[in-house]
């Protein structure tokens, strides 16, 4: 009897975080698409926003948006290959917009590279979001050759 209600009480507990989780995604998704209004709008009402003084902001703003644009998939989805994803937007984004000093830059692509590392070698390949597209082709791939041969016996 105690043991059913643990199972009930984390099931429902798993499903209230899930729920957050869904809500938070939700909320930020909001968030991205009003701040990707406002960039457009900004666009298109200031004449000088594509000088150089200004590419910086609009770099800066763009990345932090594709940055919670995978912050928000993440928390969709939470895989260890998600997180992995999302570190190294934010890291690729630091690198491209602050340019605070060399040592700072080696740092910032040293660590880039051991996230590509870990995705490489760490997380497993059904797992990379990167490789689900070329899962699926093969195993449709492997399925269309599988059934030719059974309608040729």
């Amino acid at each position: 009897m105690k043991k059913s209600f643990n199972n009930k009480l984390n099931h429902i507990l798993h499903t209230i975080i899930h729920v957050i989780e869904y809500t938070i995604a939700l909320l930020t998704l909001l968030v991205i698409a009003i701040l990707l209004g406002i960039e457009v709008f900004k666009m298109f009402s200031n004449g000088d926003y594509f000088l150089a003084s200004e590419a910086h902001t609009y770099l800066n703003s763009m990345l932090t948006i594709v940055i919670g644009l995978e912050f928000a998939r993440m928390l969709i989805n939470l895989t260890p290959a998600n997180t992995i994803e999302v570190l190294i937007v934010a890291m690729a984004r630091q690198v491209i917009v602050d340019h605070s000093s060399y040592i700072g830059n080696i740092v910032s692509i040293v660590c880039l590279a051991l996230l590509f590392a870990i995705r490489k070698f760490l997380i497993p390949t059904r797992e990379n979001p990167r490789n689900l597209f070329k899962i699926k082709r093969d195993q449709e791939a492997t399925t269309e050759v599988s059934e030719d041969a059974e309608s040729e016996h």
